[in-house]
């Protein structure tokens, strides 16, 4: 799983087009840029085609070749950034490490993607939850609640939200949630204006 999950983070860059595109400015075959680099035509090839990614020695070499610094294979494309992410691949995580029980269990809907404006979770409270601890963060959060009851406190005050109820508020506020009621709560959470 770790194993894909570098792979799908990686494969943005694009960097095997990108090692290819200068090859073919430059007008070589990969035996010549073996020959240049001291990597096999092979290893260039897998590369190339997104089979292989290469450690920064290696990607160092191949820049060296072309005179152009790493900074060429992770630069920003102009095209848009998406990033999709499949329900199978979604890591479920505790609050906290070692939480038993947690007070909520979430999933990731956006961890591909690098340099995020948003970030956006699945959470489940589960049914023997207690209270999450007191946070804050910088920035805003936007609860949408999909199936059971939620109790949000911000500062003193505690808001009940049951199905379809979103609410917003401002996350440098100390905010904590717990489940409220007798089912377990499933609820989106996206969180805006922090470093992410």
């Amino acid at each position: 799983m770790a194993s894909e999950i570098l792979a799908s983070g990686l494969q943005q860059y694009r960097i095997g087009p990108k090692v290819r595109a200068l090859r073919l400015r430059k007008k070589l075959g990969l035996v010549e840029l073996g020959r240049h680099s001291g990597l096999s035509p092979a290893m260039l090839s897998k590369i190339e085609r997104g089979l292989l990614f290469p450690t920064l020695p290696t990607l160092l070499r191949i820049a060296l070749v072309f005179g152009v610094g790493l900074e060429h294979f992770f630069g920003k494309e102009t095209k848009p950034r998406v990033a999709v992410v499949r329900r199978r691949d979604r890591v479920r995580l505790p609050d906290r490490p070692g939480a038993d029980p947690p007070a909520y269990l979430f999933e990731s809907l956006d961890f591909p993607m690098t340099e995020r404006k948003i970030e956006g979770f699945r959470a489940e409270f589960p049914r023997d939850a207690p209270a999450s601890e007191l946070h804050r963060h910088e920035g805003g959060e936007l609860i949408y609640v999909l199936s059971g009851k939620l109790a949000v406190r911000v500062d003193d005050d505690e808001t009940i939200l049951g199905p379809g109820d979103a609410m917003y508020f401002d996350s440098a506020a100390p905010h904590s949630y717990r489940r409220h009621g007798r089912s377990a709560c499933v609820a989106i959470v996206v969180v805006a204006g922090r470093s992410v």
